[in-house]
C-alpha cells in the first residue's frame, strides 16, 4: 500500500511511519515541523525518513495513488488557554479541513488521530466512545471540532474517516513537554521536577507502539465512520507512574508540588470494547514495560556526548 503520514516528524507520527516502512508499505511522510517544540527534536526523530515540508492549512496533500492517509498531524497540549488558542484554530480545524476535503475528493480513507481530551471530565470510566463530550480545554475543543468536520465531510460528500482518540501515549520519542518526558529527564539529569497538581491524578497510559498496531488495525479493517477509544490496559496515578520510573531508573524524583494547571482532567480511562470487538486489538505493554524503554531510551539520550 501507498500511505501518507501527517506528522511524521513527532512522536507517535515517526514510529508509525518506521513500522509501515518495515512492513514493505510506501510512505509518504509530512511534517511541518512547528516550533512548538525543539524542530531539533524532531529532525532526530525522522532521520530516517523523507519527510516532505508542508503547512497542511495552507497547502494540499497530493494523493495520487494514495491508499490511505494517516492524519496525525496537530499542535497538541491541554495548556491552550491564551493567545495561543489561535494556532491550535489554524494547525488542527483549519489544516484537518484541508485534508479532510483532498481526501474526500480523492476517495482516499483518513484515519484521524483525536484525543480523550475531548470527553473532559468524563461522566463514567472506564469511559465508552458513546459518552457525551465536554472538553475543558480549548485543544479538547479543536480536536472535537476535527471530528465534527470529518462526521460533516462524511455525511456530506462521502470521506470514508476513522476516529481514533488517543489515551495519553508513552514510550521513546515522547514530546518533552509531557509528564513523562519531564519526568525521565529530571531522573536522568538530577534535576528538580514540578508536577501540577496533587500526583492523585490518573491517566489511562498507552504504550507507543501498541497504539501504533491499533492505528494500523484501523486503517485497514476499521468500518468506515466508526470511532474508536485506544488506551492501555493500565490505569495509575501519577505518583504510581514516578514510583515505577524511580524503581526502573534506581534514582529518586526531587519532586516538587504546584497547583493544577488549567486544562488538566483529573483522571482518563479507556473502555476498549468497540476497538477489542471490532479489531482484536487492546494494548499488550504493561506500564512498567513502557516506562523501562522510555527510560531507557531517554537515558541514552541525556548520557551521549
Amino acid at each position: 500500500m501507498r500511505y501518507v503520514v501527517t506528522g511524521a516528524a513527532g512522536f507517535i507520527g515517526s514510529q508509525l511511519a518506521e513500522k509501515l516502512l518495515d512492513s514493505g508499505h510506501d510512505v509518504v511522510a509530512v511534517d511541518c515541523f512547528t516550533d512548538y517544540y525543539g524542530p531539533a527534536l524532531k529532525e532526530e526523530n525522522s532521520a530516517g525518513l523523507d519527510v516532505v515540508r508542508l503547512d497542511l492549512a495552507e497547502e494540499n496533500l497530493d494523493l495520487a495513488g494514495v491508499d490511505g492517509v494517516f492524519h496525525l498531524a496537530g499542535q497538541p497540549g491541554v495548556r491552550s488557554f491564551g493567545d495561543v488558542f489561535e494556532e491550535y484554530v489554524r494547525r488542527n480545524l483549519l489544516a484537518s479541513r484541508r485534508v479532510f476535503e483532498t481526501a474526500a475528493a480523492a476517495g482516499t480513507r483518513v484515519v484521524f488521530a483525536s484525543s480523550s481530551s475531548i470527553y473532559g471530565d468524563a461522566e463514567q470510566y472506564p469511559t465508552p466512545e458513546e459518552t457525551e463530550a465536554r472538553p475543558i480545554s480549548p485543544y479538547g475543543i479543536t480536536k472535537l471540532g476535527c471530528e465534527q468536520l470529518a462526521h460533516a465531510y462524511a455525511q456530506g460528500v462521502g470521506l470514508d474517516a476513522v476516529i481514533l482518540r488517543y489515551f495519553t501515549f508513552s514510550g521513546p520519542r515522547q514530546r518533552p513537554d509531557m509528564a513523562l518526558a519531564r519526568i525521565v529527564a529530571a531522573l536522568a539529569r538530577g534535576s528538580t521536577f514540578e508536577l501540577y497538581g496533587d500526583g492523585l491524578q490518573s491517566r489511562s497510559f498507552t504504550y507507543v507502539v501498541d497504539g501504533i498496531d491499533a492505528t494500523i488495525a484501523a486503517m485497514e479493517r476499521a468500518p468506515a465512520g466508526t470511532v474508536y477509544n485506544v488506551g492501555g490496559g493500565e490505569e495509575a496515578t501519577m505518583h504510581e507512574a514516578i514510583g515505577t520510573l524511580e524503581r526502573v531508573s534506581g534514582r529518586t524524583l526531587d519532586l516538587v508540588e504546584r497547583p493544577a494547571a488549567a486544562g488538566d482532567v483529573r483522571r482518563t480511562s479507556a473502555d476498549v470494547t468497540r476497538i477489542e470487538r471490532d479489531l482484536g486489538w487492546r494494548a499488550t505493554t504493561s506500564l512498567k514495560d513502557g516506562l523501562q524503554a522510555q527510560w531507557e531510551w531517554a537515558s541514552a539520550r541525556v548520557a551521549a556526548p
